[in-house]
């Protein structure tokens, strides 16, 4: 399996095998993608949530004062308070908040792997097209050499009488041909390299084509659908988003209970009476305040009833998020070992229109072989190098899709 490429490289003659890696695309994305800086960052402001939801149940405190005018003879007056809240007793509302904030913080943080995760597949994405269409500039290239090496042979044998004017024709035109084709391919190239730029972050000349699988691939697909269930982002994330629904019902029940808390406050006036201030009485306060909910005309319940539906709707998407979690590791499974497949059976047809080019030339250099034998020949290589090319960036691509859907797909899978 691991020849495959080598020998592909080989015959391709395509990309240095000394450029930008797989890997050193990864990193620089992993560390520079401004869309998952920006995930990162809302990560971080809801992992406030928790810290809120506890402030509930802490003291409380504030000052206040006024000012103003009297026209029934105070005059100006002021006064100046401080008054301050401490909860005894919440009914549980703050310890359920605080357990569906702690749930919405780490199914936040499962939203996030899954964000980077289809962030770098979108890079190993980029790199397999940047680095099929760079080869695909060389084989057109090296086409293009080889066919004027054939023209100039074809034109000396017909200037020697051993080949056709039609002979050199045919030679010219496949040129042409080879020479739009290679028109195309820049093209796309450099449209290809625009996209890369945009996800990597900065630009690349020659990619490697020597890109070892990752470490983290599973190796069969019992061990693929396993780690699916067991790691997959979505999936995690949804169970954490039950678990912050079934905090919630806790919240809306706890609504129902007393609410005590002990207030306490301090005061003082004064007033400015002969370019003087005159203070009144300084003033302080201190008790206990209880709120229970009597008659709230079925709103506390309709939210339970509300609260619950949601658990359950949540509890069914886990179901549904298990079924796409296994529906995606068994297509990106089979999708890889097509793509294998067909790597290596390009790869052997490469080797065979190799042989084949290399006969029909010897061929017809004893006048066995006709030009059009030559056409023919020189076109099926170029077809296998672009098909072997194409082939090997389909693999990286489906080595990707299945890191993502197994839950192995972070900054660290192609290190």
């Amino acid at each position: 399996m691991n020849k495959w490429p080598l020998i592909a490289a080989g015959l391709v003659l395509a990309t240095p095998a000394c450029g930008e890696t797989l890997r050193e695309a990864v990193a620089t994305a992993y560390a520079s993608n401004p869309e998952l800086a920006a995930a990162r960052a809302r990560q971080e402001a809801l992992a406030e949530a928790p810290e809120q939801a506890r402030a509930l149940g802490r003291p409380s405190a504030d000052g206040g004062a006024t000012a103003g005018y009297d026209r029934l003879g105070v005059g100006r007056a002021g006064t100046v308070s401080v008054g301050a809240t401490l909860p005894v007793w919440t009914g549980g509302r703050v310890s359920s908040a605080v357990r569906a904030a702690n749930n919405d913080v780490a199914a936040g943080a499962e939203g996030l792997r899954d964000t980077e995760a289809a962030i770098l597949e979108s890079v190993v994405a980029a790199y397999a097209d940047l680095l099929y269409n760079q080869q695909a500039v060389e084989v057109a290239r090296v086409g293009i050499e080889r066919l004027d090496a054939q023209v100039a042979e074809a034109r000396s044998r017909f200037g020697l009488g051993q080949a056709t004017r039609t002979d050199v024709a045919q030679l010219e035109a496949q040129r042409s041909s080879v020479v739009a084709n290679m028109a195309d391919a820049e093209g796309t190239l450099a449209t290809v390299a625009a996209a890369y730029r945009s996800i990597v972050g900065q630009s690349a000349d020659a990619l490697s084509t020597e890109t070892p699988p990752p470490t983290a691939l599973p190796t069969n697909l019992e061990t693929a659908r396993e780690a699916a269930q067991a790691r997959n982002p979505l999936l995690l994330q949804q169970r954490r988003v039950a678990d912050a629904a079934a905090a919630r019902i806790g919240r809306e029940r706890a609504e129902r209970a007393p609410f005590l808390a002990l207030n306490g406050a301090y005061g003082y006036g004064g007033r400015i009476a002969d370019e003087r201030v005159r203070g009144y009485e300084a003033a302080a306060s201190a008790g206990l305040a209880l709120r229970v909910p009597l008659l709230t005309g079925g709103l506390l319940s309709s939210r339970v009833r509300q609260a619950e539906a949601t658990y359950r709707a949540e509890r069914f998407q886990i179901d549904a998020a298990a079924r796409e979690a296994i529906r995606g590791a068994d297509a990106a499974w089979a999708t890889l070992i097509a793509a294998r497949a067909r790597l290596k059976a390009n790869v052997d047809g490469l080797a065979a229109a190799d042989l084949a080019l290399k006969g029909v030339r010897a061929e017809y250099s004893y006048g066995l072989r006709s030009t059009i034998d030559i056409l023919v020949a020189d076109q099926s290589f170029r077809a296998a190098q672009l098909a072997v090319a194409r082939s090997r960036s389909d693999v990286l691509i489906a080595q990707a899709a299945l890191l993502r859907a197994t839950g192995r797909l972070s900054g660290e899978a192609y290190a």
